[in-house]
């Protein structure tokens, strides 16, 4: 396991059986551990938001979610041994879970989709303990503090713990509010993970995820996200670029 740097980035190149060790051992651990899941618009975004970087950089694991990232990897010359999406992450966590007999907390989403993506999940892992999954909007009824929402949280004493708030919220969430935590061994920010789980959004076709073309799937199905794609794919792209272009200069001064 290796950190490759993109664009100031520290990114986790891991194999999947190193994440299962890496996950385990977090699971068993002392204190709680943050997990990111990083893709090429964080990247970007961590470019002008130095608390985010600084988060991302400080998580225990910074998977990387999004086919840019390996490309980036590639051309940078620290190849990036393979893309973990969010989705995966959270069937490998969820897997481990059943194992261990660990419960897991869904908080985030749009309203009832924790739930109906719990639902889902209790269908593929029988066994496996979701002890809560909701909106943080409405985890009382009506929006609540951070305090209020963690002290839910710690009353159910979930082992492992999925953020989906979407970026940099989640992300900047967990870490201002994990030293909180009582029982929580992983927090995990997922992103758009629940959407897709839930079965709220169709993902491409495994083709067009395997070649790196679902973000073009999604632009077409969801048109108002054009400048985050922008962002994924142009912009990402063109720092990269000169990123490398940057880096031989300051070698050959």
């Amino acid at each position: 396991m290796i950190e490759v740097n993109i664009l100031g980035v520290k990114i986790t190149s891991l194999t999947l059986d190193q994440l299962r060790e890496k996950l385990e051992r977090f699971l068993s651990g002392p204190e709680p551990r943050q997990i990111v899941t990083p893709n090429p618009e964080f990247c970007v975004q961590a470019t002008h938001d130095q608390e985010f970087k600084t988060i991302i950089n400080k998580a225990a694991l910074a998977i990387p979610d999004g086919i840019g990232l390996k490309f980036a990897g590639w051309y940078l010359g620290t190849p990036i041994k393979r893309r973990i999406t969010g989705v995966a992450l959270v069937e490998e966590l969820c897997r481990l879970a059943e194992a261990e007999g660990a419960a897991i907390f869904l908080l985030g989403g749009g309203n009832g989709v924790a739930g109906k993506t719990a639902e889902k999940l209790k269908i593929r892992y029988s066994k496996l303990k979701i002890v809560g999954a909701e909106n943080e909007n409405t985890i009382f009824g009506k929006k609540r503090s951070d305090d209020e929402i963690v002290k839910r949280l710690n009353r159910k004493k979930p082992d492992i713990l999925l953020v989906a708030f979407g970026a940099p919220k989640q992300e900047k969430w967990i870490y201002y509010n994990q030293p909180k935590f009582t029982t929580i061994k992983i927090a995990a920010g997922v992103g758009g993970a629940f959407d897709y789980l839930s079965g709220k959004v169709k993902r491409a076709p495994r083709l067009l995820r395997i070649i790196g073309l679902e973000w073009l799937v999604r632009l077409i199905r969801q048109p108002w996200r054009i400048s985050r794609i922008i962002n994924a794919t142009l912009i990402f792209t063109l720092k990269v670029l000169f990123s490398r272009r940057n880096r031989y200069h300051e070698n050959h001064e």
